[in-house]
């Protein structure tokens, strides 16, 4: 997902385990299941199962649908009950509205997933697979346009990419309701993650009854929504809204388990106001925290909570411009960066210099990293750099170069581009950077146009595989945005994708080998750094789950006295 900022498990025959690894990344204590370590109930609960909690940005959209940023996710995901979700270390994969784990068919290219008959919408309805039916045909649906729906399906939902082309209509789509409590799913190959896959939040179900009778109005406030999980929204004005508020869904199928009764939501886009309200007791968890200065007050404090986070972050290249076309002038961009400097320095908050794209302690095969049997590729050498700059402006015929740089508005992200931009200036003479720093969603409609010549952009995981990853850089593909192709790195994801598809060491050495013509041959785009999160959480708030692709669950927070 992409970042404005998104494991896990044993999935079908290939044993993939989680990407943070319960978190060890950071240097702070283990934090994978709550913010200190993992608490009892031998301590007391407080009389008020209540907490305040900072975020960052107002929401987007809590249409399941048509949500495509990671807090419209997370706000989500609190309010709905998918087929599976997350347990709460954030690392293995549990039934929600499934009722087990899905049967599957000798070629694993068809899934029967049953599901509870206790689960219930907020209108009293029962959830059915009708319910996730209707949702993934609209998801489908080229009318709806939902802005995720084609890129998690097409290639994988059977009949899903010939619906978005115009060849088969939304009712072809491979998903059908046996009866009530009977989904069946028919994928175009087998899916080595496809249960993790499954409890992104564009699968969850809706009423269709509900949802077209609202009409445009649907999802607009907190009143024109049904709930089914773990929490309801009492109180959500719609996407300007600067507050809203969750309590506890007394309906939930598995209500017995959830103890938090109430959930304060405040947005505070100033980090060091967001650090004087904790201070004050009037938040137990701010948003995560970008600023040096600030992180440093906290550095070894029990209410400071670091952990590194399978997001990844990187300069594209867009090769319309016929400078970067040039392999020579985008492997001098990807090995004119001090990496190390940038996170030591600039960042200072527990990030990683990145010479990879696959993110380490992210998936695992037969218990091993994927970076384990994987190279490292473009460590920063600045007289490499010189040299293939040299070269790349004599094959182009070019003395100088001037390249628009779109980045961020966030004061973080400025300081980061300022650094790059120097780096670059200084280590390739003739090179000249501009930086234009714009809103979020400027940024993304920048990179989904290709109106830039260089882009600093950052991607999480949708699901745990390294496909979520590798497949953004097919030739032509959805994600890709900056004109980069290679037949034998396309040929590679593709049998990644069919036919290595239940053969797991193979599958892995072709993804490990993509991933090296990616960035050591091709120079694709530059990696710089995988994110580490810090945030501020009340010694007293015990089990917040952190994850890879809606960033945080409420459902197994206690509060103790």
């Amino acid at each position: 997902m992409k970042k404005s900022k998104l494991s896990l498990l044993l999935v079908l025959s290939l044993v993939l385990s989680m990407f943070l690894a319960a978190c060890s990344g950071g240097d702070k204590k283990d934090t994978s299941s709550s913010n200190s370590k993992n608490t009892g109930d031998s301590e007391q609960l407080a009389d008020s199962q209540e907490i305040n909690v900072l975020e960052s940005a107002e929401i987007p959209n809590m249409d399941s649908v048509m949500n495509e940023d990671v807090l419209g996710s997370e706000m989500v995901t609190q309010v709905t009950a998918g087929l599976y979700r997350l347990d709460q270390t954030g690392t293995k994969v549990i039934p929600d509205v499934a009722d087990g784990e899905p049967q599957f068919n000798a070629d694993k290219t068809v899934l029967t997933i049953k599901l509870k008959n206790n689960v219930k919408w907020s209108n009293g309805d029962p959830v059915t697979a009708n319910d996730f039916v209707y949702s993934w045909r609209r998801a489908i649906d080229p009318k709806v346009a939902a802005p995720y729906g084609p890129y998690f399906m097409m290639d994988k939902i059977k009949n899903a990419t010939e619906i978005v082309n115009g060849k088969a209509k939304v009712e072809d789509l491979g998903v059908k309701a046996v009866d009530d409590y009977t989904l069946e799913v028919t994928l175009v190959r087998p899916l080595p993650y496809i249960e993790s896959f499954l409890t992104f939040s564009l699968f969850y179900p809706q009423n269709q009854k509900y949802v077209e009778s609202q009409g445009a109005n649907y999802a607009k406030d907190a009143d024109h929504l049904l709930y089914s999980g773990p929490f309801k929204m009492t109180k959500w004005d719609g996407p300007q809204a600067t507050e809203w508020v969750m309590e506890k869904n007394a309906d939930y199928w598995d209500a017995k388990n959830v103890t938090l009764t109430k959930i304060n939501f405040n947005v505070s886009k100033d980090p060091q106001a967001s650090v004087n309200a904790f201070s004050a007791g009037e938040a137990d968890i701010t948003p995560k925290l970008a600023q040096a200065a600030i992180i440093s007050q906290y550095e070894g404090a029990d209410e400071l909570v670091r952990y590194l986070e399978p997001s990844m972050w990187w300069l594209k290249m867009n090769e319309k411009n016929p400078a970067l076309k040039n392999v020579n002038i985008r492997k001098a961009i990807a090995l004119a960066i001090d990496k190390e400097s940038l996170v030591k320095d600039v960042l200072a908050n527990g990030s990683v210099a990145a010479n990879y794209l696959v993110p380490k302690e992210f998936a695992f095969n037969n218990g091993k990293d994927f970076r384990d049997g994987a190279g490292s590729y473009l460590k920063t050498d600045k007289d490499e750099a010189k040299k293939l700059w040299e070269q790349g402006l004599k094959e182009t015929g070019l003395k100088d170069v001037t390249f628009t740089f779109v980045g961020q508005d966030t004061e973080t992200a400025k300081k980061e581009d300022a650094f790059i931009k120097d780096q670059l200036e200084k280590t390739l003479p003739g090179m000249k950077v501009n930086i234009q720093s714009v809103p979020f969603k400027i940024r993304i409609d920048r990179e989904d146009k290709q109106d830039y010549d260089i882009l600093h952009a950052g991607w999480g995981p949708d699901y745990a595989d390294p496909m979520t990853f590798m497949d953004l850089f097919l030739t032509g593909g959805g994600q890709n945005h900056m004109s980069y192709g290679n037949p034998k790195y396309d040929k590679l994801i593709k049998d990644a994708q069919g036919p290595l598809g239940a053969k797991a060491d193979e599958r892995w050495k072709a993804l490990q080998d993509a991933e090296k013509i990616l960035l050591e041959d091709d120079a694709a785009f530059a990696p710089l750094y995988q994110r580490a999160v810090n945030l501020l959480v009340n010694p007293k708030v015990k089990g917040l789950q952190h994850n890879a692709y809606s960033d945080f669950s409420f459902q197994w927070v206690k509060v103790y006295k």
